[in-house]
């Protein structure tokens, strides 16, 4: 009898995966590739007495023939040998967002694109939490704490403000937000879903189970969601800071405006935001609309939108040293989102960039230094790719370094007071890094030692 659940990955999202399982009475299996993990160090993390197998290394046939489905950790490709094992075995495959919406209540805003999804979580879930409370509003995914160490906790009157990737996405069957917001769609990932076409359509199906009582929030400025917003059937909110629009909400003479019916409202002026940069006005607009579709008291979003802070590592401001002002924008792990952190920086900026290759094209990056980069520094795997894509663009001033701590010091070295120096990678942290957390501490931990 097919009684039981496999979680493969024991990574953060698997062990939260397998707590959840355990805490809903489930029989379940942790598979990981990986022989050489403890498996009694796995237990310890997962710390829930139940039920729990663990298996390392093969899956086996006898294994696969008593599971029911397979939870799939989102940093898992479904290109993996193992994986394909599991679908011939024809089990059901989910992802940990899936599985999250199957024992979790409430009402769940999901947000996803390939850039602000983080900054626009995090103000949405500031917004709940100062309508709600503390303890009904929920904020959950890629922004730090797993959908799955939640599901739980949640209630009919909860409110679930969600992070939610293109890897989570792939996988998921019956997850049903009431909100879904597609802030933008630039290539990123390319290495894992092998085409744009592929990239866009999964991030689009964060829509494919909404209903007429549901809402879609997206971006007007870019093409691709504006023309997907025309044959979706749910209600549309469109957000732009390029076009003045009749219904939505766009930013205009450095003022948001919101239009709704044929009313129009002031949202506020850019200088009343801590945030800066075009991008995080677009996040701001797209904070804004789901708080009206939920139906937010307007002096609440009001009151949040001018007291939020940028979110760690997002174009964060870390220190002025000598006269020259730190920024860290770790979370720029793809050119666009790196394009938008130069777009945000206001005076001569020394750069430091490189890292994973996702397979990403740097032109469109290099050709937004204009005047405002005055060096790059260039570290990691596509250090050298960067630097050819730089030659053709016209850009000569780049210069290798092998370490954070060596384009630290250089950076230091070369801006002069007045000017900026920015960590906007455009690239993952993998190979020199964990992740882009650790990069982005090592960053200002550096910085807060300069003399």
């Amino acid at each position: 009898m097919k009684n039981t659940v496999l979680v493969a990955g024991a990574g953060k999202s698997g062990i939260g995966a397998v707590k959840l399982l355990l805490q809903a009475g489930k029989n379940t299996i942790l598979y990981d590739g990986n022989r050489e993990k403890d498996k009694e160090a796995l237990r310890k993390q997962v710390g829930i007495s139940g039920e729990l197998e663990i298996v390392l290394g093969e899956l086996t046939e006898k294994t696969l023939k008593k599971v029911e489905y397979c939870v799939i950790s989102p940093g898992i490709s479904l290109e993996q040998p193992f994986v394909k094992q599991i679908q011939n075995a024809g089990i059901p495959i989910w992802s940990e967002i899936e599985l999250a919406y199957h024992y979790g209540k409430g009402n769940i805003i999901a947000i996803t694109g390939t850039n602000g999804k983080t900054t626009t979580t995090a103000l949405v879930g500031e917004i709940m939490k100062n309508w709600v409370g503390e303890k009904r509003a929920f904020v959950v995914g890629n922004i730090g704490t797993a959908y799955t160490e939640m599901a739980l906790q949640t209630k009919e009157d909860s409110i679930v403000v969600a992070e939610i990737s293109s890897f989570q996405l792939e996988s998921a069957i019956a997850f049903h937000p009431h909100i879904s917001a597609i802030l933008n769609i630039t290539p990123d990932h390319l290495d894992r879903h092998k085409t744009m076409e592929c990239y866009i359509a999964v991030k689009e199906s964060i829509t494919k189970n909404q209903t007429n009582d549901d809402f879609c929030i997206l971006n007007y400025d870019d093409e691709v969601l504006r023309a997907f917003g025309e044959t979706l059937s749910i209600p549309v909110v469109y957000f732009s800071s390029r076009h003045e629009l009749k219904e939505g909400l766009f930013l205009k003479e450095n003022t948001i405006y919101s239009r709704q019916n044929g009313q129009e409202k002031l949202i506020g002026t850019v200088d009343e935001f801590h945030l800066v940069g075009q991008c995080n006005y677009e996040n701001i607009m797209a904070a804004v609309a789901i708080a009206n579709c939920v139906g937010v008291p307007e002096e609440v979003t009001a009151r949040t939108i001018r007291s939020f802070k940028a979110v760690e590592h997002r174009i964060e401001f870390v220190e002025e040293k000598n006269g020259v002002r730190y920024y860290n924008d770790s979370k720029g792990t793809n050119p666009d989102a790196a394009i938008q952190a130069i777009k945000a920086m206001t005076t001569p900026t020394v750069l430091i960039g490189g890292g994973y290759d996702k397979g990403s094209d740097y032109t469109e990056w290099i050709q937004t230094f204009g005047n405002k980069i005055k060096k790059l520094l260039l570290m990691g795997a596509t250090a050298h790719k960067i630097a050819d894509c730089a030659e053709k663009n016209g850009f000569h001033d780049y210069q290798f370094v092998d370490s954070m701590e060596e384009a630290v010091q250089i950076a230091s070295e070369c801006a002069k007071p007045g000017e900026a120096v920015l960590l906007s990678p455009a690239c993952a942290s993998w190979g020199m890094f964990p992740n882009y957390e650790v990069r982005g501490k090592i960053f200002k931990d550096l910085v807060h030692s300069l003399s």
